[in-house]
């Protein structure tokens, strides 16, 4: 009867430690970046460390579902775009802080929480489009340019209260202060040549047909363009405008992030820890940039020969988790001036 009994606990601590390494050798991944993109990052991190990940796509509603699931959420790691994402997962309490001397060796500060709660992994810049023949060289270098007279009813853009021109102000708030960024703001508005519509790519869109002569938008729309194959008027859209890089001469352009946090209900802390890290590394950052036409955030990163031809620029190195900390401020703000309406309507 022992016998029986000991051969019961052998078992059970059996099947226990199976079911530890499993989970040790898994990741569950939360993403809203395609698989497409991701893809190739996590095959190569599986190829390296025998770490499988489960990657759940969710284009929207990643906040909603994880305070859903709470505690009992399958998720380790989430993987999103823009810092509003970011923060409003910080806010919710989503996230746990975790330290790693290879994400304070491979990412800057100003693209990590001060916490640990999340790490920036790739950049772009939100620049100007300008028309190459109706916009004369140097009549706008700096984001200010655009609410000045002189560019009165040429300006297009996206909706103010879309996340990436959210993020823009908060950054304008966070660099300039309230004052001065609300008087930027509206004098955005009272430029702009139709009611902000579509997205960025619609913008450089308008611009080519001639609806404005100059557009906000984010520089990996730039590369998806020129490169595309399915819808090659695109490539016309590109070729008919020049890329500015803003505030050149002063504190330079406004830099946005995607990044990962690891999850307040992760189950498997370790190995997610160790996908972020090997996303941090020059071989991922690589491939990760290279698939969004996107800039790493590891110095010394080979850029994509279309990103490198844009140029060299001087990107502002304000903290974006300063920059968040004035979202719902930006946000007010865009209402106040009725950003998203024109006038008389």
């Amino acid at each position: 009867m022992k016998s029986k009994y000991l051969f019961a606990a052998a078992l059970i601590l059996t099947v226990t430690f199976a079911s530890l390494n499993a989970s040790a050798a898994e990741v569950n991944l939360y993403s809203a970046r395609q698989a497409f993109l991701m893809t190739p990052l996590l095959d190569a991190f599986t190829q390296k460390t025998g770490i499988k990940v489960n990657m759940v796509y969710l284009k929207k509603g990643m906040q909603e579902r994880l305070k859903a699931e709470g505690a009992n959420s399958p998720a380790d790691l989430v993987l999103t775009s823009d810092i509003g994402n970011l923060h409003n997962l910080v806010k919710a309490g989503l996230l746990q802080a975790t330290q790693s001397p290879a994400l304070e060796k491979n990412i800057p500060s100003q693209f990590r929480h001060p916490q640990g709660l999340w790490f920036g992994l790739t950049t772009r810049a939100r620049v100007i489009f300008a028309h190459k023949d109706r916009v004369k060289p140097g009549e706008v270098t700096t984001y200010e340019d655009l609410a000045k007279p002189h560019m009165k009813g040429r300006v297009c853009t996206r909706s103010g209260k879309h996340m990436y021109n959210v993020s823009l102000l908060a950054w304008m708030i966070a660099s300039r202060g309230e004052t001065a960024a609300e008087a930027w703001a509206r004098g955005l508005k009272a430029n702009l040549a139709r009611k902000p519509q579509g997205n960025d790519r619609a913008q450089i869109k308008a611009v080519y047909q001639g609806e404005c002569d100059v557009a906000l938008g984010n520089t990996y729309y730039m590369g998806k363009m020129q490169t595309n194959e399915k819808s090659p008027v695109q490539k016309k859209w590109a070729a008919a405008v020049n890329l500015i890089f803003p505030n050149q001469n002063g504190r330079g352009t406004h830099v946005n992030i995607s990044g990962a946090g690891l999850t307040k209900s992760a189950k498997n802390k370790a190995a997610a820890l160790k996908l972020i890290e090997f996303l941090s590394s020059d071989a991922a950052q690589k491939i990760y940039a290279e698939g969004n036409f996107e800039y790493p955030v590891k110095a010394g990163v080979k850029l994509h020969p279309l990103v490198a031809a844009w140029g060299k620029f001087k990107p502002d190195t304000t903290d974006l988790a300063k920059v968040s900390e004035h979202r719902a401020q930006a946000t007010r703000m865009m209402d106040r001036v009725r950003f998203n309406t024109m006038d008389g309507s």
